[in-house]
């Protein structure tokens, strides 16, 4: 049994504080929001977030971070992405030499371009640092649906680690020490999924979601290639699984984000409804940033962000993509 803290207290980090208390660890779930941890010990339920979920009557609910931090043989990060830096400012005097530290946040920063692995080493320096992504809406998680996910860190006994701590017969991890393709592929499939949900808003079918998905892995592939990131990554559980649970399910905020706008509402108008953070708003900025820094076409990232910030109608983004000069699938011919 470890003593684990999940800092961040949206539906993933509900969802894993969950996980890890069914897989008998000591478990407390951190808000930043004494009024929302309040209710957690009232009610033993994240209604706003993961409704239908009930905590184990074990767990422990707090706002206190320097309570949340101290002690603990593991913490989880489960801000959004916006808020990795600045929470991981709040906690670095208070984290000692090696203390494990395991990211769920998937993004990119704007203004950097750091991931959040590189966020987290350069505000707390001393930690040492892991990630957890993959396919794993918090809604089935909580409920004990099965689902497999990957675990990525630095040197692989930190991962194995990882692996043994969230691991359970409904949940099961892989390890990889490609900690940066992991979190491109979970970024930037946010960015596909809210193009994804734009098509559905406008009608358009199971082949347009389907060409999105498909041409959408090929783009942060060849992205990839250029950053030195594993294609067998991009095409596992934290890039191509990940891409389509998001693209087609029902859970998915920024699926649902998209659909909003794809039948005329405003992003700001979206956002406001789906009710959490759409993360694929703030990484494609970051997206088309690195598109450009790499020099790698990326049309459909580019037309994300034109219909996101710059008004572009979206079908008209649809037909410049419909549009565009023939080109090979495969370039070599024989």
């Amino acid at each position: 049994m470890e003593k684990i803290s999940v800092l961040g207290a949206g539906s993933w980090g509900s969802a894993i504080a969950w996980l890890l208390c069914s897989n008998g660890h000591e478990v407390t779930l951190w808000s930043h929001r004494e009024e929302e941890a309040e209710e957690f010990r009232r009610t033993h339920e994240n209604r706003d977030k993961l409704p239908g979920v009930i905590f184990q009557e074990n767990m422990h609910f707090t706002a206190d971070l320097d309570e949340a931090l101290r002690g603990r043989d593991m913490l989880v990060l489960a801000v959004p992405s916006g808020a990795v830096r600045s929470t991981c400012r709040k906690m670095s005097g208070s984290i000692r030499k090696g203390q494990l530290i395991v990211s769920l946040a998937k993004g990119i920063e704007e203004k950097t371009l750091d991931t959040m692995s590189d966020i987290i080493e350069e505000e707390i320096p001393q930690a040492n640092t892991a990630i957890l992504s993959g396919p794993s809406h918090a809604e089935e998680v909580g409920r004990g649906m099965l689902t497999a996910i990957v675990a990525g860190a630095h040197d692989r006994e930190t991962a194995v680690h990882v692996q043994k701590v969230f691991m359970s017969p409904v949940f099961r991890v892989y390890t990889s020490p490609d900690m940066k393709g992991i979190q491109l592929g979970a970024a930037l499939k946010n960015v596909i999924a809210l193009a994804a949900g734009v098509a559905d808003g406008m009608g358009y079918g199971d082949n347009t979601r389907a060409a999105l998905i498909t041409r959408g892995s090929e783009e942060i592939a060849r992205l990839g290639k250029k950053m030195g990131i594993h294609r067998r990554t991009l095409f596992g559980l934290s890039g191509i699984g990940d891409l389509i649970v998001t693209c087609t399910s029902r859970h998915s905020r920024n699926r649902r984000a998209g659909y909003l706008m794809g039948q005329g509402k405003s992003m700001q108008e979206a956002m406001k409804e789906v009710h959490q953070v759409v993360e694929g708003v703030y990484s494609a900025k970051a997206g088309l940033e690195l598109a450009r820094k790499y020099d790698v076409e990326m049309p459909i990232v580019e037309m994300t962000n034109r219909v996101l910030f710059e008004g572009m109608d979206a079908r008209e983004a649809a037909q410049f993509l419909m549009t565009r000069q023939g080109r090979d699938e495969i370039s070599e011919w024989d």
